[in-house]
């Protein structure tokens, strides 16, 4: 039987590491999960969601592709009614309110013990900016098309000592030169455009749209079609 899971998702797996002890949150039909454990990806995998019939879902899944006995479910708000020894936390499909307020609801997320995978569906600076502003750094991020939209994939670490991202950044972060892909030019040009409509109304982005302007010129997007 093969999974029907999306693009997406499949871009969140590919940030799990071997081994890892998986909490999906916001699990929906368990599909990540499933997929993790099916290829011998994951060791196991904590199913976690808000709502009922979702993770009613994902158990029936579970059963259906085999792998029920390696994985937990739970109904929870976010992380507040799930175990805590897992090692990777995957949330995939939520806007940045609902993410900040995960994280702001669990301070002891701010650990090393933990990474974190996480896939924005809107507000993406502002994610960028509270990670960053309370001691995440994305190590690592991604950019893909799924369908007729583009989407980042997001790995983060606690490393509270480390720089800070400046507002350009927040709009399109080191993080993503350092893992190219040819879906990098159409996101740059939709993050540019963006700011310059916001810029159009509010002169205080002029200088996050002049940072990024200028991004197009250096070595690193050298190649970008101006």
């Amino acid at each position: 039987m093969k999974l029907p899971i999306s693009d997406r998702l499949l871009a969140c797996a590919a940030f799990v590491a071997s081994g890892d002890r998986v909490a999906d949150i916001g699990c929906d039909h368990g599909y990540l999960s499933i997929h993790l454990l099916t290829n011998g990806i994951a060791r196991s995998c904590i199913a976690a969601d808000i709502n009922q019939q979702p993770l009613l879902s994902a158990v029936r899944n579970a059963e259906k592709y085999g792998v029920h006995s390696k994985m937990e479910f739970h109904l929870s708000d976010g992380v507040r009614s799930i175990p805590r020894d897992f090692t990777c936390m995957v949330c995939a499909g939520m806007g940045a309110d609902t993410m900040i307020s995960i994280l702001e609801a669990a301070p002891w997320l701010q650990s090393s013990q933990y990474r974190f995978v996480l896939q924005c569906q809107s507000k993406t600076p502002m994610l960028r900016r509270y990670l960053s502003d309370h001691g995440w750094r994305i190590t690592e991020e991604s950019v893909l098309r799924d369908g007729k939209f583009l989407y980042t994939v997001m790995e983060v670490y606690y490393e509270p000592e480390y720089p800070r991202l400046t507002e350009a950044e927040c709009y399109f972060p080191p993080a993503l030169l350092e893992n190219p892909s040819k879906d990098i030019p159409a996101y740059y040009k939709w993050v540019v455009e963006g700011v310059r409509i916001a810029a159009a109304h509010n002169p205080e982005k002029q200088p996050v749209l002049a940072a990024l302007e200028a991004l197009a010129e250096t070595e690193e997007l050298h190649w970008l079609e101006k």
